[in-house]
């Protein structure tokens, strides 16, 4: 058997050896390709795998094509693609740097597009340009009529809808030409008034085009020179791919052959598609180019250091800190391969795409490559609310939230909410809402993360069905584990908001030790004392402001968690009693059926909830006379 293996190795290597001796580098040897969608495409672009052919490397995938503008250019999107000859061709275009610079506020980072232009290739904007004019603060300069003004950091951008120039600015000012989006409203501020989308024309110099149809490569040789490459005789890089490819035909051949002869198991040979994995490509296909980058796994772990600096761990995996290459940091989740069908990964890729808010944490990018999964976040120098509130947290930290900064958590979770269930297309619910999944920027603003249960639904959609409870012990409504309370809503949503805030006020800052901590429901322990007008013994209160915060805080958080759905406020009106007068405010219902011992909780057991909460006994209320529940 080895000397058929080695017959056949010797006679395939000395045909293609022999071809690659006698090869040149020709275009006819350098056919056009087709990418599934654009059609055919030829030079001067090229395949990826054969980019030696052509001048701009183009990957045609399937979800996000890109293409590179120049043998060693830059990356872009590839939207659409239009070629008339070999001289000239018009190329729609997605900057994803630029993009992540306006999805971020980032203006200090705006600079103008650059592009190779030189003795073989050349690319031109065609679609409508911005004018800016970035000048450094300390110029101290009037901004010109007809002009708006944008500050960022250490300089003031200068722009108008109109494009209006003005002699006004000094020479220290920089000019920048960035695309501008033609459909932004007359009054649209600087990130809604530029794209990151924008029209190409590619021309190719007549030298190149020569060159080419003498079988020719173009090779600038720097600045204006020019070089037209035309192999004769032997040809080393031919031999380099001839011989490649001879090894590989030859290893799949003896792979075949081991295989007949029953010497491979066939399972490791033919290895097919988990469910899975076709679940999580079907979507991405069905939902066609999304508003973020997909990333390589080898770019992940470049963007990580090799996973170098870990932020923290959780059941779905490990969290990393990355930097990306224009400087900005990143949190990478890594995803354990999914038990299910991907459907966290889908939820989370989905909804959050979906997503432009303030208090909802931006995600940058994701990968999907076979069996690995991650979802790149904008990094959060403060992490998670969770361990700014629980003493028992083993995190190191030294900073003790004041009830101004609790009060203003609250209100932007809340105003997350609220956009999440009305100011989105779609009506996005979260079903995982507590202090593990806010987390806090570097003012300490927060931003409501993890998306890996949510439920995408129409607006219009009150009640919405779902097999089986999703959530975290101890915040989830009643009635997502039992139908006897109600239909599943937005409503559960506020019921976790409101246990997650009468948290925030109780772990750290209310004193119940001289009550029998063993056996109280802590709500229903401050729902009496509000009841019976006791004092709740806040802590740390310092002035007046504070005392109505709190108040505020636990007044609406019991509204949040009445037992009915349909006595709970939608978050637009939690919001406005937060930010309105304590006065007028109304002590809600007692929300209790009952209130058991810490140890009934143990008996609460789902497959889909996690139960990493730390303040035990909250979740009760399904015990109060209802021993059937339907799911």
């Amino acid at each position: 058997m080895a000397s058929v293996y080695l017959f056949v190795f010797f006679v395939l290597s000395h045909l293609l050896v022999h071809s690659a001796v006698e090869g040149k580098w020709n275009h006819r040897n350098c056919a056009s390709f087709h990418c599934e969608k654009f059609g055919s495409i030829s030079f001067p672009f090229a395949s990826g795998t054969n980019s030696y052919c052509g001048l701009c490397p183009v990957d045609c995938d399937e979800t996000t094509p890109s293409i590179q503008l120049g043998r060693d250019g830059r990356s872009y999107d590839l939207i659409n693609i239009s070629q008339s000859n070999t001289s000239y061709a018009t190329i729609h275009v997605k900057d994803r740097v630029l993009q992540e610079h306006l999805n971020l506020r980032r203006c200090k980072l705006l600079s103008t597009l650059t592009f190779p232009n030189n003795s073989i290739i050349s690319f031109e904007v065609t679609s409508p340009n911005q004018t800016l004019f970035k000048c450094k603060n300390t110029l101290n300069l009037t901004t010109p009529r007809n002009f708006k003004n944008t500050s960022c950091n250490d300089y003031n951008i200068y722009y108008s809808h109109s494009n209006h120039t003005s002699p006004s600015f000094p020479p220290e000012c920089s000019i920048i030409q960035l695309p501008k989006n033609e459909t932004s409203p007359a009054d649209a501020d600087l990130y809604a008034l530029l794209t990151a989308d924008f029209n190409l024309e590619a021309h190719v110099s007549r030298d190149c085009i020569s060159c080419y149809n003498r079988g020719g490569q173009c090779q600038n040789s720097g600045g204006e020179r020019f070089n037209c490459e035309i192999g004769t005789g032997f040809n080393k890089r031919a031999m380099v791919i001839t011989l490649v490819t001879s090894l590989s035909g030859i290893g799949v051949l003896v792979v075949i052959i081991c295989y007949f002869l029953g010497m491979l198991p066939s399972n490791k040979i033919w290895k097919k598609e988990s469910p899975t994995y076709q679940n999580v490509k079907a979507f991405l296909r069905s939902h066609g180019p999304l508003g973020i980058r997909r990333y390589k796994y080898s770019e992940i772990k470049k963007i990580t250091n090799s996973f170098k600096d870990k932020l923290g761990q959780g059941g779905y995996g490990g969290v990393y800190k990355g930097k990306l290459q224009d400087g900005c940091f990143v949190a990478v989740k890594v995803l354990k391969e999914s038990k299910g069908n991907g459907e966290e990964f889908l939820n989370e890729v989905a909804s959050i795409s979906r997503t432009s808010h303030v208090n909802i944490v931006t995600l940058m990018g994701f990968c999907f490559e076979e069996s690995k999964r991650a979802l790149i976040y904008e990094f959060m120098p403060n992490g998670s609310l969770e361990k700014f509130i629980y003493k028992e947290n083993p995190s190191n930290v030294d900073i003790q939230l004041g009830w101004e900064t609790l009060y203003n958590i609250a209100i932007g979770i809340g105003r997350g909410l609220e956009y999440l269930h009305k100011g989105c297309n779609t009506r996005i619910l979260h079903f995982d809402i507590k202090p593990h999944n806010i987390l806090l920027d570097e003012n300490f603003n927060p931003k409501i993360s993890d998306f890996g249960l949510a439920k995408i639904c129409p607006r219009e959609k009150s009640i919405i069905s779902m097999v089986g409870a999703r959530g975290t012990i101890g915040y989830i409504a009643p009635e997502v584990f039992c139908r006897n309370f109600g239909g599943v809503s937005h409503k559960s949503d506020v019921y976790s908001y409101g246990m997650m805030v009468l948290e925030m006020v109780g772990v750290k800052n209310i004193d119940v030790s001289g009550d029998c901590t063993s056996e109280v429901y802590f709500p229903h322990w401050i729902y009496k004392r509000l009841e019976l007008k006791e004092e709740l013994e806040l802590k740390g209160i310092l002035n007046e402001a504070d005392q109505d915060g709190a108040m505020k805080m636990i007044i609406v958080s019991l509204w949040c968690i009445q037992t009915s759905p349909t006595n709970r406020p939608p978050m637009s009106r939690v919001v406005d009693m937060l930010e309105g007068s304590l006065n007028s405010l109304q002590i809600p219902p007692n929300p209790f059926l009952s209130s058991p011992p810490r140890s009934s909780i143990s008996s609460l057991q789902y497959d889909s909830v996690s139960s990493n909460t730390s303040l035990p006994s909250r979740q009760t209320l399904c015990l109060g006379g209802n021993e059937i529940c339907e799911m």
